[in-house]
Order: C-alpha cells, then sequence, then structure tokens
C-alpha cells in the first residue's frame, strides 16, 4: 500500500529511506523509477540486495542514516517507511505487547519526526512523500501527520487508490488499517500511512 500510494513512474528519482528488507523498494523499482534504498544497518543492507538480486530489480543501495543522508540532489518521490514499535504487526506477531517498553514508543515516536523533516528538505518542488509506519499507537502515525514539516502540504488518500479500504481512509485523508479489518481474509496489519506533496 506505500509503494502504491508514492505511485512512482519511470523516470522518476525516488528514495525509499528505511528500506531493508526491500519489499516497498522492489515495487518502486518495478515501476521503471531511478530508485536509491537508504538503509543505516549494514546486515540489514545484505538483506536487501540479496532480495533486488532475487526479484532481478536495480536500485542503488546506499549505507546511510535517513536524519542526515543527502546524495546532493533531490527526488521527485519519497517513501518513509520509519522505524515504530511494529504494534500493528500483532496479528502476525502475538508477543508484541510483551516485547514492548513503556520508552519505546516515545522514543521512536522522537525519531519519527526528525526523519520526516530531513525526508521533506529531500524533495523537489511538487515532490510526493509517503509517511507510512506499521503501528498501531497515534503517537508513531496521527501525532506526526497532524503537524508536518514546513512545506509539507496534506496529499489526502483517494477511496479509488485503495479499493476495498475505503473505510479505513481517515477524515484528514490519512489510511489507518487495522487488524481487524479484511477479517474474511485472515485480517491484515495495523498501518499508518499519510501522503504530502512539497510546496512548488
Amino acid at each position: 500500500l506505500p509503494a502504491r500510494l508514492l505511485a512512482a513512474r519511470a523516470g522518476e528519482r525516488v528514495a525509499d529511506l528505511c528500506a531493508a528488507p526491500g519489499g516497498k523498494t522492489a515495487q518502486l523499482a518495478a515501476t521503471g523509477a531511478e530508485v536509491v534504498a537508504v538503509e543505516r544497518d549494514p546486515t540489514r543492507i545484505l538483506r536487501l540486495r540479496e532480495n533486488l538480486a532475487r526479484l532481478g530489480l536495480d536500485a542503488r543501495v546506499v549505507q546511510g542514516d535517513a536524519t542526515e543522508w543527502d546524495p546532493g540532489h533531490r527526488f521527485d518521490a519519497i517513501l518513509l517507511d520509519a522505524p515504530c514499535s511494529a504494534t500493528g504487526t500483532i496479528r502476525r506477531h502475538p508477543d508484541v505487547p510483551y516485547l514492548k517498553r513503556p520508552t519505546d514508543i516515545p522514543t521512536l515516536a522522537g525519531l519519527q519526526g526528525p526523519m520526516l523533516a530531513h525526508a521533506a528538505k529531500l524533495l523537489a518542488p511538487g515532490g510526493r512523500l509517503v509517511f507510512a509506519t506499521c503501528s498501531l499507537q497515534p503517537e508513531e502515525g496521527e501525532a506526526q501527520a497532524a503537524n508536518p514539516p514546513a512545506g509539507l502540504l496534506p496529499d489526502p488518500i483517494r477511496p479509488e487508490e485503495v479499493p476495498g479500504l475505503e473505510g479505513a481512509i481517515t477524515p484528514e485523508g490519512w489510511l489507518r488499517t487495522r487488524p481487524d479489518l479484511w477479517e474474511e481474509h485472515g485480517g491484515m496489519d495495523g498501518f499508518f500511512m499519510a501522503r504530502f506533496r512539497a510546496a512548488e
């Protein structure tokens, strides 16, 4: 869903920040866009490269911190699937609530804001940005989207972009999925997605 909502096109410059293990990078590369995949962890970079090679897809893989990395040019589109508490994956990982500490959510939320602010600086005028987390916690989703960095304008998600999930679109135009949705298909992860456009 985050890659679909970014709607990358052939020839566009696209950055996938916090890219490992590479599923979204692969989706973006399959569009024909020029994709740069940024990942801080060298071990996770190996998995990212392996997945791209297995799928026969091409992306430039860079080791870098999403709060600092700057290639010296701007992007038409950026996907920021930010580090989070992963509470939205409880359907598949029921141990998640028992592994989290009270400090985890504020700590991770404190990282997301600077990442979003830096990503905004990497966007070309009119460029698109999708911010996503696999968290059910509003601190890691709605609170971040409600206070976007200067220069980022809301780009509401439209019902026709998410067939079958129209009811998951919030009044603000964000997408909030939950583990109880699509029960007939076995449920789905809890995810938050918001889309923005850079001022021109």
